[in-house]
């Protein structure tokens, strides 16, 4: 059986693989890029159609590239975002072999490097970066049977209203995707339950800078922990319309009706904790202490940016809030469908190595694991708060690749002096 050989195997396609590529190339790398699907893929076929980016285009983007067709505060539709990183790809001129799936990796017995099984063949690699990214298998939560009569979908699988049977909608999860899934689902004139749970939601702009600005300024993007409790916080906000501060109050005014977190399911009724009026609150007290650090940012350095006071405007809380819905018969609601907006769990099964922990999670440092050879990228907090958008893996695919280097030069005096060795 012919077996191909290269030092370095990246696997992924997406805006990890490319950025990994890039820095690989500077540092003299050999390697190759595996992607199952098209570069970009998830975007494409894993993003409902009216998705855009939720930063604006000046900031969600590599540093030697801007989106051709999108202003820099404006925000790219999901298929502007797939066709930069082919775009990009094409620009580095990386070695991208798509349609290949990689199926098992594990470490040779007696030698260096590792033996990778894909649907194209096998490959022998010296060194393997995981470039798969945290949004690699939909969680829906074990709470209502499959056959309760309703149709269930995660965000991932969601497309439009139409493709929903006819009648009322309960969104699960209110993060960027759950808040405008169900914002599209109430404007298409359907009666949509939103389901809140923690988050924080800043403000989509301030003072004429994006949200993305003051969290660089400020110095949030580069916070290399989460703080207590906030690992799993959702964060609210959205770059549809051009952009809008996500308000629960105003969802509520046009139409939709809030509860609380989904908590249970029996015979048809699903109930809902009696948190939600502290969810919103919490959202909201997010919302000022950013307003208030901005301003004490632009107090501090003197800078000419207009005053928001209606930034802070708090409407009354609507009937939904101050008495909140605890049990809902599906069928009386004429509830039809499910949209469960609860995130995503990562699927490394593939990798046949100890780079894990009891939970399966990555052992690694700034994404070089514990395991010598095997690299992440992608991963939420990798080195910083920043690390799962597209700039921030950028900046984690070089530091990874600089490592990946290093190790090289070492086996290369290795292989040199055991050469002269032998000469001698």
């Amino acid at each position: 059986m012919s077996i191909e050989k290269v030092d370095t195997l990246v696997v992924g396609g997406g805006q990890a693989g490319v950025a990994m590529s890039e820095h690989l190339s500077k540092c003299g790398v050999p390697h190759l890029v595996l992607e199952r699907g098209r570069i970009a893929e998830r975007w494409r076929s894993q993003r409902w159609d009216s998705l855009v980016a939720n930063g604006p285009a000046w900031h969600d983007r590599f540093p030697g590239m801007e989106f051709p067709r999108t202003g820099p505060d404006d925000f790219p539709s999901k298929e502007e975002v797939a066709d930069y990183f082919v775009a990009y790809a094409k620009q580095i001129d990386a070695p991208i072999r798509c349609g290949v799936e990689v199926r098992r990796v594990q470490r040779n017995v007696g030698r260096p490097g590792f033996l990778v099984e894909t649907s194209d063949g096998v490959i022998e690699a010296n060194s393997v970066v995981a470039a798969t990214g945290p949004f690699q298998v939909p969680v829906i939560p074990p709470v209502v049977p499959k056959d309760a009569g309703v149709l269930q979908i995660h965000s991932g699988a969601y497309r439009n209203p139409a493709q929903l049977p006819k009648g009322a909608v309960l969104v699960v999860g209110a993060g960027s995707s759950g808040v405008q899934i169900a914002d599209e689902l109430q404007r298409a004139g359907r009666r949509v339950y939103l389901s809140v749970g923690p988050h924080d939601r800043p403000p989509r702009a301030y003072r004429g800078r994006d949200f993305c600005w003051w969290l660089g300024v400020l110095g949030k993007w580069d916070l290399e922990t989460p703080g207590p409790g906030t690992e799993h916080v959702t964060i609210a906000v959205s770059g549809s319309r051009g952009g809008e501060t996500i308000d629960f109050r105003r969802l509520a005014a046009q139409g939709l009706t809030l509860v609380g977190m989904t908590k249970t399911y029996q015979d048809g009724v699903m109930t809902f904790a009696p948190d939600l009026a502290k969810n919103i609150a919490r959202g909201d007290a997010n919302l000022m202490s950013l307003l208030d650090e901005a301003d004490a940012y632009v107090a501090r350095n003197g800078l000419d940016l207009p005053e928001e006071p209606s930034a802070r405007r708090i409407d009354p809380d609507p009937e939904c809030v101050t008495n909140p819905i605890l049990e809902l018969d599906l069928a009386d609601a004429g509830i039809a469908a499910i949209v469960w907006a609860t995130g995503f769990a990562v699927d490394y099964s593939w990798l046949k190595v100890d780079a894990f922990d009891e939970k399966g999670r990555p052992r690694h440092h700034r994404g070089v694991s514990t395991e010598p050879g095997i690299y992440f990228l992608g991963l939420p907090w990798q080195s910083r708060r920043g690390s799962s958008f597209i700039w921030g893996v950028w900046h984690d695919a070089k530091h990874v690749a600089d490592r990946i280097s290093t190790q090289r030069k070492y086996l290369a005096y290795h292989a040199a002096a055991k050469r002269e060795t032998v000469d001698a």
